[in-house]
């Protein structure tokens, strides 16, 4: 499979994640959540080491994980921890603002993944891929406009600055990606198996805290989205996953491709959720596509 087409099937799979995120978020308590989504996951990979193990040789390579070395174990607890952080800005922020808002702001993400990219990586994008992820950040400023229509004024929101900072893990997530595929060599299952199951373990004591009443919090309701966020998210990340190892990917285009999500996440909301004022945003979600298709042919 191409890597471009990789990522954008990626992307349609993580709209359907963020359609299920807000459907299990609003007016709900966020920390269990967290937890069964996760649960739900980490199960499914559980599940698979128990038949590798039992059954040598009966699942599919692209299921099947590699054996770790401690050192290896601790590389991918550090990703479990840097998405964790990543998740609890964004899944608090997508709680309070409304998803046509909450969904293009999470795509200005590619433009940290680009200057980070360049800082780090090493990476060089054509001009008129950088073109297409700057126009992302147009189209965000203009989103800010729509936002104030509604109430939403980004500079004194604290939920909108909860999204920035999820925003920010979630760009450090993808180069730590890139460098744990493309660089230390780790297979896409035995990323995706175990990022799961040390989500579990680190989501465990904050939901044992809510649990026992430890701080203020909401009342929970379970609801069939709950495990849907981690189905979506699973299927999302192995086609993301893929994307990265292959040689030619490079990270700052698959972040701006998988930005692709805003426009499942935005249909969605206004067809669902019944968003207010969801059309006065269409411009500024256009524009995010416009830059979606010069990512795409820059690359070619």
């Amino acid at each position: 499979m191409n890597w471009i087409v990789a990522t954008l099937l990626s992307a349609f799979f993580l709209g359907i994640y963020d359609l299920c995120t807000k459907h299990s978020v609003r007016a709900n308590a966020v920390t269990p959540v967290f937890f069964f989504s996760t649960l739900t996951g980490a199960l499914v990979w559980m599940a698979l080491l128990g038949i590798d193990a039992i059954h040598p040789g009966w699942l599919p390579a692209s299921l099947v994980t590699d054996p770790l070395t401690w050192k290896q174990h601790l590389q991918l607890l550090l990703k479990s921890t840097i998405v964790a952080s990543s998740w609890i800005g964004t899944y608090y922020a997508l709680k309070h603002l409304p998803l046509s808002l909450g969904a293009p702001i999470r795509a200005t993400s590619p433009l940290l993944t680009l200057f980070g990219a360049i800082a780090f990586l090493g990476e060089r994008p054509t001009w008129l891929e950088t073109l297409g992820i700057l126009t992302t950040l147009a189209s965000f400023v203009g989103l800010s406009f729509a936002g104030a229509k509604e109430g939403v004024h980004f500079h004194r929101n604290k939920w909108f600055w909860s999204l920035i900072v999820g925003n920010l893990f979630g760009a450090a997530s993808a180069l730590y990606d890139k460098y744990l595929l493309g660089t230390l060599h780790f297979s896409v299952p035995t990323v995706q198996c175990w990022f799961s199951i040390y989500l579990v373990i680190l989501f465990t004591p904050f939901t044992l805290g809510w649990k026992l009443r430890l701080w203020p919090r909401n009342e929970f309701t379970w609801r069939w989205s709950v495990p849907f966020i981690a189905l979506a998210l699973l299927v999302a990340d192995y086609l993301y996953f893929w994307a990265l190892r292959h040689p030619d990917a490079l990270v700052a285009v698959v972040m701006s491709l998988r930005r692709a999500n805003t426009l499942v996440a935005f249909a969605g909301s206004l067809i669902l959720f019944k968003e207010l004022n969801g059309w006065k945003k269409l411009p500024a979600v256009i524009g995010i596509l416009i830059g979606i298709v010069l990512t795409i042919l820059g690359r070619h």
